[in-house]
Formats: C-alpha cells, sequence, structure tokens
C-alpha cells in the first residue's frame, strides 16, 4: 500500500509540473503574440507611411496630393497614440510616434510648397526608424518584413 501511495504522489506531481509548464508555455505564447501584433501593427504603419510619403516627393507640387496624404498622416499618428503597446516593447514605441510625427510633418511642408523643409522631415523620419529598429534589436525584437 505504502508503495502505490508513493506512486499516486509522483503521478500527481509530474501532472502539477506538466500543468505548471502548460502555464508557463501559455504565457509566454501569449507575450509573443502581444508583441507580435504590435510589431506588426508597426510595420504597417512604417511601411505606409513611408510610401505615402515617398509617393509625395516624387509629386511634391501636387498640393491637393499633399492634402489628402496630411490627413491619412494625421489620422495614422493618432492610431499610433492609441493604440495597446505590450511592455516588452513599450521602451521602441515613442520612437515610433517620432518617425510617424515626421512623416506627418514631411507633408506638411509639402501642403505649404517647402521642398527644402519636407526633405529634412523625411530624413528625420529615416533616422528616427533606424534608431526604433535598434531599439527593437536590444529588446530582442524585430519588425516584420513587407
Amino acid at each position: 500500500m505504502r508503495e502505490s501511495h508513493v506512486v499516486s504522489r509522483h503521478r500527481f506531481a509530474a501532472a502539477n509540473g506538466l500543468r505548471a509548464a502548460a502555464f508557463a508555455l501559455g504565457l509566454l505564447v501569449a507575450k509573443t503574440s502581444m508583441a507580435g501584433s504590435y510589431l506588426d501593427r508597426a510595420a504597417f504603419l512604417l511601411t505606409q507611411a513611408a510610401l505615402e510619403t515617398e509617393y509625395v516627393r516624387t509629386h511634391l507640387t501636387d498640393k491637393e496630393l499633399a492634402r489628402v496624404v496630411a490627413r491619412i498622416a494625421s489620422a495614422r499618428l493618432k492610431s499610433a497614440q492609441e493604440m495597446q503597446i505590450p511592455k516588452e516593447v513599450a521602451p521602441a514605441h515613442p520612437h515610433l510616434l517620432l518617425v510617424l510625427g515626421a512623416h506627418e510633418r514631411a507633408i506638411a511642408a509639402a501642403v505649404e510648397g517647402q521642398g527644402g523643409r519636407f526633405l529634412e522631415h523625411l530624413q528625420r523620419a529615416r533616422d528616427e526608424e533606424a534608431i526604433l529598429r535598434s531599439v527593437l534589436k536590444e529588446l530582442g525584437w524585430a519588425l516584420p518584413k513587407g
């Protein structure tokens, strides 16, 4: 009887160990999923901002186009300001906002017909994006490609 009691305790401990491991794995997957969602959203916002700013750059004299893109850039920045940020990537988020803000200011300069200022803000956006990617790398994350 004593031996079967010991075996039962070992089975109980093993079952609890498996439950604990499954729970820990679930937490890890949930954290990765949260950060993954953020990274997908950030990559999407960055890609669209870069595409639109580049399009405006190639049509810099089209102020009506710049006005349309300015409204989109403003909405994009607002969306980024309001989105949920997992703690794993929180230190990188201010850099995302700086990138999107620089794109928005570049487009605003295009609306005003200030090509030189447009190019300055575009360069700031590119520089800040490099910083964003560097911070994410230090945190153990990377933006997904395309």
